[in-house]
């Protein structure tokens, strides 16, 4: 009855348009009122929810990323992108996946991504007789590099969810391979839809303007590398090294690009606080509700139905991978990475798989989630910018996602394509 009763507030809750955060909230503060908990515990575990060091790395990557954002750094790595693939067929298509896969790993945000390098590119594209569903499922399906290339904060949240027992350092590493595998499976997809359409290519400039270009980009692009390297080098931790990457940002684009104006700094503030403190409260109260689901012993009573239907490891994570699909229709990204994986890990690990490599096969998975209606977030931020309706994107973007689905199966049923690099590390 406890757990019928957090489920049924939690659902409740989401229908009737509550946030997220507050519906698990109140959902965990009904359980324990049935069990006769004192109030005070749900609090209490949404505290000791927050209570994460490793959890202040958020705001610094937030922030650096919105400071990318504003700073004109998207400008700089779209014409590195264009000097280098633009000259393909269908090249702006290229040149938007291309400038995803750079800017990704800088601001570690999806709808930062399609908020920056949309508003240049889809416009553009439309232009040069790219139709505008095309353009928008592009920008759409490639802004989730930034969920799965390094630094991200999803992979931060992940591993506080799943314990505390994984190194931030290996998810970064494992996240780069997957994360280009993304990428090419995409530009393969938007080259045939090219040729098929007659989508033109653009010129190639030169080998020095390439030079020039990738010399002005190289400088924005150290921010992920002060991050990353910083933390897999040890001199920094990773809240450190979002720290001293956020400075970077800051400097570079002030006295540097002189891109920054003081109205910019403050929007990248303003923008920083708010999401992270949606993080932050997203966070906290799905440390209650988890700890609801492992009182009720939701993942043990999970794993016993997944067994029950079959008992094939490849069959197990088809269905994990099907499960997480359709939660990530109706949820958001952070809510599910909180409430899935202290799951559906044990399960995994319980079949072998290496909690690192199932990391990045949620993120990916959940990822395609923010593609997909009805409450896929970066399809609603990329139709706002591409100026079309959902109908109209959803008609021909299913070639994207039949493209990320085949990279999701690769890091599923592979292990080494997530934790080759990481190994070289170790």
């Amino acid at each position: 009855m406890g757990l019928a009763i957090l489920l049924l507030a939690f659902s409740a809750g989401v229908v009737i348009g509550i946030p997220v955060a507050f519906a698990m909230g109140i959902a965990a503060a009904s359980a324990f009122w049935y069990e006769g908990f004192p109030m005070l515990i749900t609090f209490q575990r949404a505290t000791a929810g927050v209570s994460v060091f490793s959890l202040l790395a958020i705001p610094f990557f937030v922030f650096a990323g919105e400071i990318m954002l504003h700073g004109g750094i998207a400008k700089r790595l779209v014409g590195l992108a264009s000097a280098l693939v633009g000259h393909f067929k269908g090249g702006l298509a290229m040149v938007n996946i291309f400038s995803s896969m750079l800017f990704g790993g800088i601001s570690g945000s999806a709808v930062a991504d399609i908020s920056a390098l949309g508003s240049l590119l889809v416009p553009v594209m439309k232009e040069r007789g790219y139709r505008p569903d095309f353009a928008v499922n592009v920008t759409v399906t490639s802004s989730i590099a930034g969920i799965v290339i390094p630094p991200s904060h999803n992979m931060i949240i992940f591993a506080v969810a799943a314990g505390g027992g994984i190194s931030v350092s290996k998810l970064f590493l494992a996240g780069v391979i997957p994360g280009i595998l993304m990428c090419v499976s995409l530009a393969v997809a938007a080259y045939i839809i090219s040729i098929k359409h007659n989508y033109p290519s653009e010129p190639f400039p030169g080998w020095s303007t390439v030079g020039r270009t990738a010399a002005d980009a190289i400088p924005g692009f150290f921010t992920a590398v002060i991050i990353v390297g910083g933390t897999l080098s040890g001199v920094f931790t990773v809240t450190e090294s979002g720290a001293f990457g956020a400075i970077y940002a800051v400097l570079l684009t002030r006295f540097y690009y002189r891109s920054l104006s003081w109205q910019q700094f403050v929007m990248s503030v303003t923008g920083a606080v708010r999401t992270t403190a949606m993080v932050m409260i997203l966070i906290a109260f799905a440390s209650s509700f988890a700890y609801l689901l492992a009182l009720y012993q939701v993942p043990a009573k999970l794993s016993d139905l997944l067994v029950s239907i079959s008992d094939n490891p490849i069959i197990i994570l088809l269905m994990i991978n099907v499960i997480l699909l359709l939660l990530g229709m109706i949820m958001d990204m952070a809510a599910l990475i909180l409430i899935c994986t202290p799951i559906f890990l044990p399960i995994a690990k319980g079949l072998g798989m290496d909690p690192t490599q199932f990391g990045i096969m949620l993120l990916i998975n959940l990822g395609l989630g923010l593609c997909t209606p009805p409450v896929g977030t970066c399809l609603f931020v990329g139709c706002a910018v591409g100026r079309i309706k959902i109908e109209e994107a959803l008609k021909t973007i299913w070639p994207f996602y039949l493209a990320i689905f085949v990279a999701l199966m690769l890091v599923t049923y592979v292990p080494a394509v997530s934790l080759w690099l990481p190994s070289l590390y170790e």
